[in-house]
């Protein structure tokens, strides 16, 4: 009895369930086809509305009117440049954002340290965000393009070159920009955060607490997939300490820089160039015998390719680190660039689709450069053990040439 049921009711669902794919294929096909149909024509819809033709005695006053619309759209051109601008370069104070039609500016002053005939501490807010010549003990200073200039009065003006370079005197600048800022509070943050996952283990019997959760498997895997494969592990651990850092640090600083906050460190090409510079010393420093003989006698090649080989082996010590900085600086920086201009294409775009699909480019973009944010800080450290492991590898043609 019960066999029979199933028999009967197995052909019965398998034609509710055609019926069903039947319904859902023929209902919504058509209603993809008329959608896609409608977005593709949105553009020439605008496009007509925005261009009607117009009469021939009405000539004049189109030109007249099309003249009238240049001035706006290149004006509004500029104001973007001038926010790209704004948001990738280093800043003397914390702004958040500026209301261009009362003048008044969001954010906070920073610390202005200079070394000018000794030392000169005042405040960001002296400048009145670039408007105004800022005096301290006597002395004169003006902000142009973040970069702090000596003038000779309060009401004297720098002087440009024909490239619009200013030629006036600039202090020693030890300010506490933006930038200074956010590395302050990121390694606030990680010796917080570090700290506490260290004293979390004896407390719990070797068992991570609180946010180390989530940064402890981190924490090993550059341990197990980056320091021992590419170090050994002979000589891995007194890397583990600059390897974490600089991963975790470049890790937070992306992120830090994908808030609305106008952060920019590591697309500053000085904070790369620092970093690289940290991991240069700290290879030449820490390397064996080997590392040098490889540079300037590399064994089992004849004597003329050696002193051949030597000035190539010398650039290779500038170029690894070189390499470094480039790479995480142009990445970062360019992916700064790319989403400002998608999102300044929505103040160009009339249309609502061009707004619309720009602001979806951009949210894509966006999405992108959180992947981007911790694949830099991972290339950045995995070359990084990289050259620490070519440092201290050890010497083993020696052995195999007495082995034949």
């Amino acid at each position: 009895m019960n066999f029979n049921k199933r028999c009967t009711f197995a052909p019965n669902f398998r034609k509710q369930n055609l019926r069903y794919s039947l319904y859902m294929v023929l209902s919504n096909k058509p209603l993809r086809f008329i959608i896609a149909i409608i977005i593709a024509c949105l553009p020439l819809f605008s496009f007509s509305t925005s261009n009607p033709v117009q009469p021939a005695h009405e000539t004049h006053e189109v030109a007249a009117t099309e003249t009238k619309k240049v001035d706006p759209q290149a004006e509004i051109k500029e104001q973007i440049e001038e926010v790209k601008a704004h948001h990738v370069l280093d800043g003397h104070e914390f702004s958040l954002f500026a209301d261009k039609e009362t003048g008044a500016h969001y954010g906070f002053p920073l610390p202005i340290i200079l070394w000018d005939n000794g030392l000169q501490i005042f405040s960001s807010s002296e400048f009145h965000h670039g408007e105004k010549v800022a005096e301290h003990n006597g002395n004169f200073y003006r902000l142009h393009h973040e970069k702090i200039y000596k003038v000779d009065s309060a009401d004297a003006e720098l002087t440009l070159d024909e490239h619009h370079h200013a030629t006036n005197v600039a202090p020693l600048d030890l300010s506490i920009t933006k930038s200074v800022l956010t590395i302050m509070v990121v390694a606030v943050l990680m010796f917080l955060l570090f700290s506490g996952l260290a004293k979390s283990f004896p407390k719990n019997g070797g068992i991570a607490s609180g946010p180390g959760r989530f940064f402890e498997p981190i924490v090993l895997y550059v341990r197990d997939e980056i320091a021992i494969p590419n170090i050994g592990e002979k000589h891995y651990r007194k890397y583990m300490g600059h390897l974490l850092t600089v991963f975790f640090f470049i890790w937070f600083l992306n992120l830090f820089g994908l808030t609305p906050l106008g952060i920019n460190v590591t697309g500053n090409i000085a904070i790369t160039f620092g970093l690289a510079i940290i991991t240069f010393l700290i290879t030449n420093l820490t390397a064996n015998k080997n590392y040098w003989g490889h540079i300037f006698w590399m064994p089992g090649v004849p004597v003329p390719m050696k002193i051949a080989l030597i000035p190539l082996e010398l650039m290779g010590l500038i170029i690894k680190p070189f390499a470094l900085m480039i790479r995480l600086y142009a990445n970062m920086f360019a992916g700064h660039i790319v989403l400002m201009s998608l999102i300044g294409l929505m103040f160009i775009f009339k249309s609502w689709l061009g707004s619309s699909l720009s602001f979806m480019l951009s949210f894509m973009i966006s999405i992108i450069e959180i992947l981007v944010a911790l694949l830099q800080a991972y290339i950045f450290t995995v070359l990084t053990a990289l050259y620490f492991g070519s440092a201290v590898q050890e010497h083993h043609h020696e052995g195999e040439e007495a082995h034949h």
